[in-house]
């Protein structure tokens, strides 16, 4: 067995790794950068290595330092998490060539599976189902074009070496492919450093289900059943749940024995999951399920099968890693009840879901779920990683006893001044197709702003807030003889707004109170004359909604603009967000460089309105 463990990784699955090894009597070395010097990560393992700078290409994606931190510790093995270097096949070997444990699969494995033509080829050649789409080398803008109008619109461009949503568009017409696949090459090319693409055909009610498969060294594969991650936002994973909604028994077998028919074929060895897309037009059938592609890693989502069958899937990744058989064979797995999971993220979701940093002054998560995080309150959000805060976790014995339960842990969290999705999350959960099971991926995207949460507390809540800042009490419900009601002026989050409460004198007064509901955080503050907020886009101002940095410019000083025509393209925490003119006008006041970084508001130009 393993003695020393260090984990290549940080924040909550760090913390999650370091859980279990410490249940199994395993030692542990975390790794951190300059942003992460306080991290909770960082203080839980049992002994910490810096290995550089904030950004991960110069700290956690330097397999060089993370070796030799292992080194130096004296740590037998080294468990990737998931990121980062966790589906890198020359760290996996450089590892194995230091004589190093590697908690993974076979690096052959990883490269068989990490390129999307490739793997789509070879699970073809298992007899395993794929997607209609276009695998080719030639990657000309021609070719894909007419590949692209030869499979029929919509269609999916996906980076070969893409993972997590990134690398990826949907186009519906033959005349915004080319901008569409622009795009697509230059966000892949960022995040993976390859810019090649393959093509899908775009499932219209799309449903994504995924199989959890395990293999040992022994020849031993079994599956651990399926997960429902359909509820996307851009691509991206919101709310998972085991097992999928729908799914009968026949469909389920189908779909799990294909999955291990996949693992067997790449000879796999420890956690994977087997991605699939479904098309639910007409309900789950086995015969319109098709492989989409594999993640040689442990999941995100990975705590909803946990859930379900009761198992611990690091433990069992530190055993296979020690060479141990599988723990249980397939007919010892079943499951019990049912699992959903909420990822938590620091964005605002009033704010077209822009990534939001800074301190965890407030950071309260509700109760009666399991709770995975690598923040705790008076950490900090850094703008150099992924945004996901936590993971919430509930079980019930059927699905609506899990939603309720993850609803109302979602609905009693509080975090501040950092904004976060739940309330968008709540809304999700509460929404009517939802709530039946009626999902595919496109639900949030079609729902829009249905989705999200109230813009302002309610009455009784900002009543009560307004009474405690001013020192009266609240106004209640009609009584004879009452105290003159009073129409007081405020600040909500810096905006002025104007609430009745009773006059009487109830309490000292306050100068501000933090409002907490449906799981948002508003301040409401004591009027003052300077706190109107900063200049927008009525003026023709266009700031920087983030600290990033700016990877695109579409035009020049003097340059003529439509409304709506995009500006300036920026890129934090691994996403791209254009910026677009708010008028038609003229281009003035251009302050920025592409390669240049930029700051939460500051002023990137200016569109002087057309006469």
């Amino acid at each position: 067995m393993i003695n020393k463990l260090l984990i290549a990784n940080r924040g909550e699955i760090a913390c999650r790794i370091i859980r279990t090894a410490r249940e199994m009597g395993i030692a542990t070395v975390a790794v951190y950068s300059d942003a992460d010097a306080g991290a909770l990560h960082v203080r839980e393992a049992d002994e910490a290595v810096h290995i550089g700078p904030a950004p991960a290409r110069e700290s956690y994606l330097v397999g060089e330092k993370i070796i030799a931190a292992a080194k130096a510790t004296g740590a037998e093995a080294i468990h990737p998490g998931y990121g980062f270097l966790s589906e890198n096949a020359d760290f996996a070997e450089a590892v194995i060539a230091a004589g190093l444990i590697w908690v993974g699969p076979d690096p052959k494995s990883i490269r068989a599976m990490g390129l999307k033509d490739a793997a789509k080829r070879l699970m073809q050649e298992a007899g395993v189902p794929t997607t209609p789409g276009y695998l080719g080398d030639d990657q000309s803008e021609a070719r894909l074009q007419a590949e692209a109008d030869a499979i029929g619109y919509p269609v999916l461009i996906k980076a070969v070496a893409g993972g997590g949503g990134k690398g990826m568009r949907r186009v519906d017409a033959a005349a915004d492919f080319a901008e569409a696949l622009a795009s697509c090459r230059r966000e892949a090319a960022a995040s993976f450093g390859d810019d090649r693409v393959l093509l899908e055909k775009y499932i219209l009610t799309p449903r994504h289900i995924e199989v959890q498969v395990f293999g040992d060294t022994h020849g031993n594969i079994v599956h651990l059943f399926e997960r429902d991650c359909s509820l996307q936002r851009r691509h991206q994973k919101v709310i998972e749940e085991a097992p999928a909604p729908g799914m009968d028994d026949a469909t389920r077998a189908a779909i799990c024995e294909a999955a291990v028919k996949a693992a067997r074929a790449v000879d796999y060895v420890g956690a994977g999951t087997i991605e699939f897309i479904a098309d639910a037009s007409e309900g789950l059938r086995a015969d319109r399920i098709w492989f989409m592609e594999m993640n040689t890693r442990l999941q995100v989502e990975h705590p909803v099968t946990e859930e379900i069958t009761g198992q611990d899937l690091v433990e069992w990744q530190l055993l296979v890693a020690s060479g141990e058989i599988l723990p249980l064979e397939q007919d010892e797995l079943e499951i019990d009840g049912w699992a959903m999971e909420a990822r938590l993220y620091a964005e605002d979701p009033a704010k077209g879901f822009l990534p939001s940093i800074g301190a965890l002054d407030v950071f309260e998560l509700g109760d009666g779920v399991r709770i995975d995080s690598g923040v705790e309150e008076g950490g900090v959000v850094s703008p150099h990683y992924d945004p996901m805060v936590a993971k919430m976790i509930a079980w019930g014995e059927d699905r609506e006893e899990a939603r309720t339960t993850l609803a109302a842990a979602l609905d009693h969290s509080a975090i501040w001044p950092v904004r976060t999705n739940a309330g968008f999350l709540v809304t999700a959960l509460e929404h009517p197709d939802f709530v039946d099971g009626n999902i595919d991926t496109g639900l949030i995207a079609r729902e829009g702003d249905a989705l999200l949460p109230p813009a302002t507390p309610s009455i009784d809540a900002l009543t009560d807030a307004a009474m405690a800042v001013a020192g009266g009490s609240r106004l209640g419900g009609f009584r004879l003889n009452r105290t003159a009601v009073e129409q007081g002026r405020f600040l909500l989050d810096g905006q002025p707004i104007d609430i009745a409460f009773d006059a009487e004198a109830g309490g000292d007064p306050a100068d501000s109170i933090l409002i907490a509901e449906h799981g948002q955080v508003w301040k409401l503050s004591r009027w003052h004359v300077d706190g109107a907020g900063r200049a927008g886009h009525g003026d023709g101002a266009i700031l920087s909604p983030m600290p990033g940095k700016v990877i695109a410019l579409a035009v020049a000083n003097g340059d003529r603009v439509k409304q709506g025509q995009k500006i300036v393209t920026i890129e934090a925490m691994k996403m791209e967000h254009s910026l677009t003119a708010p008028f038609d006008g003229t281009v003035a006041g251009l302050s920025v460089v592409e390669g240049g970084q930029v700051s939460d508001g500051l002023l990137l130009a200016r569109i002087e309105k057309a006469e």
